[in-house]
């Protein structure tokens, strides 16, 4: 298990959009199952609808991506690279995550197709499934970024 203080050694993304509270099972380089508590003092709740809260589809596959970061590198010991999203595909959302629920999510490493690297991700709430989709990545230096 990996718990937040660990989180924040490893992973890139930072509060208020760090969206990873706990690692229950890792696979360094395959698959994971992390939890996402999703709370109603989340400031995107303020607008993402005043009075009738839902968690953006677009957070919940941002918390799949950060899952999926923690399979590449466990240890969080490269500084010089970051795990770019380029593709999110077939994802869909079947129920409204709203505040109180507990994201379970899972990723899996499905395939690797020279620098692109592709996971299934599935996201439960007490084990019903409300959202599911593949997301693919490719690891780029920081310096070919922000080098303009």
């Amino acid at each position: 298990m990996i718990l937040i203080d660990e989180i924040n050694n490893k992973i890139k993304q930072r509060p208020p959009f760090q969206m990873i509270d706990r690692v229950v099972e890792i696979d360094p380089n395959e698959s994971a199952k992390g939890i996402k508590c999703v709370s109603v003092n989340e400031p995107y709740f303020m607008g993402h609808f005043p009075g009738s809260p839902i968690m953006p589809g677009v957070l919940i596959v941002e918390s799949c991506a950060q899952l999926c970061s923690l399979v590449f590198e466990a240890d969080g010991t490269d500084t010089d690279s970051i795990y770019v999203l380029l593709k999110v595909d077939t994802f869909k959302f079947v129920k409204a995550v709203i505040p109180g629920d507990v994201l379970e999510i899972v990723v899996n490493k499905t395939k690797v197709l020279g620098p692109l690297t592709t996971f299934d991700c599935k996201v439960m709430v007490d084990g019903n499934i409300y959202s599911k989709g593949t997301l693919t990545f490719t690891k780029v230096l920081k310096e070919t970024i922000y080098k303009r």
